[in-house]
């Protein structure tokens, strides 16, 4: 009989956020994969959980994650936890979660708190649609190649950035995106809150000393979405035209050609009606 994997989300900052099914995931399971032993050591001790812990990061997740998946296959429940957050999101869980959907062995979760979503909803940028771009490489070729390949972006971006690589981050992200709107959300849900509404150029020069402090997550606004130029006017009267000959109302055709060239609807239906007399 296959066991199941339960993937557990955990507080980002205030242990006060784990919820009541979360605490009852961890006591069920048989044992825990955890990214750093000794933060999940913590939350256990705090909840007064005892349960076995398994270490599972980035460097050991190819090779554990196949024991892992051979004792859910025995028959064993595994929660998987982060350090803060959910898992798999932005960490090596996601390959467990994988090898699991590849084996068929069942996967549950259980929601918690996500940086990403509080920090986009506190930032006062657009939140209808957003892009998730984790952590930006130390690579300077893939990172330079990761930012190009968003200077186009119209939705809202969302980054995490360490505070000693903040300064540098500013700089490239105003370099290839130019001066956008920024929230600076930092230390979610903990003592020293904080969020900063400024501009790219006054964060760099803010922060261009260093000495930022805390954990950051940085939501950048989109590009501007690019107006199209209208058509020429004669084009616009050729599509009418078209439309009135297939059957269509003057009012009609001369709104339909106005969305597909950009020309003011009333512009065209007057020059149908001048055509008419």
């Amino acid at each position: 009989m296959s066991g199941k994997l339960i993937v557990v989300g955990t507080p980002i900052g205030n242990l006060s956020d784990f919820s009541p099914r979360a605490e009852e995931a961890l006591r069920e399971a048989d044992f825990i994969a955890a990214e750093d032993t000794r933060v999940t050591r913590k939350l256990m001790a705090h909840f007064e959980i005892h349960k076995p812990l398994i270490s599972y990061f980035e460097h050991n997740k190819y090779e554990r994650g196949k024991v892992l998946c051979s004792r859910m296959q025995g028959g064993e429940t595994c929660a998987l936890v982060s350090d803060a957050g959910m898992p798999a999101i932005s960490d090596p869980g996601e390959l467990l979660v994988a090898q699991c959907a590849e084996q068929g062995i069942p996967v549950t979760v259980v929601p918690g708190p996500s940086a990403v979503v509080s920090a986009l909803a506190v930032s006062g940028l657009p939140t209808g649609r957003f892009t998730f771009e984790g952590f930006l490489s130390v690579n300077k070729k893939s990172r330079r190649e990761h930012l190009t390949g968003l200077k186009n972006e119209e939705r809202t971006m969302v980054f995490y950035e360490a505070p000693h690589k903040l300064a540098g981050t500013l700089r490239d992200l105003l370099d290839a995106l130019g001066d956008r709107r920024v929230a600076l959300v930092r230390e979610l849900t903990k003592i020293h809150e904080e969020v900063i509404r400024t501009t790219l150029s006054d964060a760099a020069a803010r922060y261009a000393d260093g000495g930022a402090k805390g954990e950051f997550v940085l939501v950048v606004e989109g590009a501007k979405q690019a107006v199209p130029k209208p058509k020429p006017a004669q084009d616009a009267m050729l599509l009418a035209r078209g439309y009135l000959a297939q059957g269509m109302s003057a009012p009609e055709a001369a709104k339909r050609a106005a969305a597909e060239t950009g020309r003011r609807k009333n512009e065209i239906y007057r020059g149908l009606v001048r055509e008419k007399e």
